[in-house]
């Protein structure tokens, strides 16, 4: 019996939470099948994924979990915000999830953490698929100085009103080189991440921590940490992002030992699955499902 596309969009919608030692993880679910662990970029949520999941349910439980700083997912434990600290907590979240063999798909800085998940848990990593994400000695545009600005004083309130500006929200600065068509970036996509930044205190705060904590040195590492990675790697890119361009994304490739597809989506940007979600759902499956 086919699935309700509908029925699994709203029951997605409804987060769950699990408590995991000083950490309180959000959490969302669909879908039946194999389980696909699904984990965002900054500064969004797990919600991101939603026009992507109606597809992916009908072959994959999924399970989207808001970063720790990011959505809903908080911490009392510094070590929590550090990309290695950040897959420790998701590990030890999934397993009290029942979830012991999963594929992994990440965007943006998700897919940083993914890396870090897939290295710590790679017994229990069936794939790993890549959208979008960190590129070891390359340094996207603006968060540096973001993360500095981050630690001035009064930087929250700065930060929060160029998270208020609409023609921020649409520069460069802001998320200007994530989408091909701006307009997405009024509506739902304000409602979702933007807002609670601007209208709540200590969200913007905890994702203050999360940017400051994600060391660049770290991720250089994985030029080489990269060859630990031994499953089958795919990747699904937006081939005119300029935050992680396409070139760069298919020379990281090359450190992977098993990369078994790279798939780039024409026009598409860092939210490539917010943009095009029904071609990034058949790419994800078509490489999680190849050869199965």
């Amino acid at each position: 019996m086919t699935r309700s596309p509908v029925a699994d969009v709203e029951t997605f919608r409804q987060p769950h939470f699990i408590e995991v030692g000083d950490a309180r993880i959000c959490y969302r679910t669909a879908g039946e099948g194999p389980a696909l662990v699904l984990l965002h970029g900054f500064p969004l949520s797990g919600m991101t994924w939603r026009k992507v999941v109606p597809a992916l349910a009908q072959r994959f439980t999924c399970y989207a979990l808001d970063l720790v700083g990011l959505g809903n997912s908080t911490s009392n434990a510094a070590i929590d915000y550090t990309s290695p600290g950040q897959a420790l907590v998701l590990q030890q979240g999934l397993r009290a999830l029942g979830v012991s063999c999963y594929a992994l798909l990440g965007n943006d800085t998700g897919g940083w953490i993914a890396r870090e998940l897939a290295l710590l848990d790679a017994a229990a990593v069936t794939r790993l698929v890549l959208m979008n994400t960190e590129i070891p000695g390359h340094r996207p545009p603006w968060i540096r100085l973001y993360q500095r600005l981050s630690q001035l004083p009064g930087s929250g309130i700065v930060l929060r009103g160029m998270l208020a500006s609409r023609r921020v929200r649409r520069s460069a600065m802001g998320f200007g080189g994530c989408f091909e068509n701006l307009n997405l970036i009024d509506g739902e996509f304000t409602d979702l991440f933007i807002a609670p930044l601007v209208t709540h205190a200590q969200r913007l705060t905890s994702t203050v921590r999360f940017l400051v904590s994600m060391q660049f040195a770290r991720l250089d590492r994985f030029a080489e940490l990269h060859r630990q990675l031994r499953m089958p790697v795919a990747f699904v890119w937006g081939a005119a992002d300029p935050t992680f361009p396409d070139a760069n994304g298919r020379a990281m490739a090359t450190q992977f030992p098993s990369v078994v597809a790279f798939r780039s989506i024409p026009r598409g940007k860092l939210l490539v699955h917010e943009e095009q979600p029904d071609r990034v759902a058949e790419s994800v499956i078509e490489v999680l499902t190849a050869g199965a």
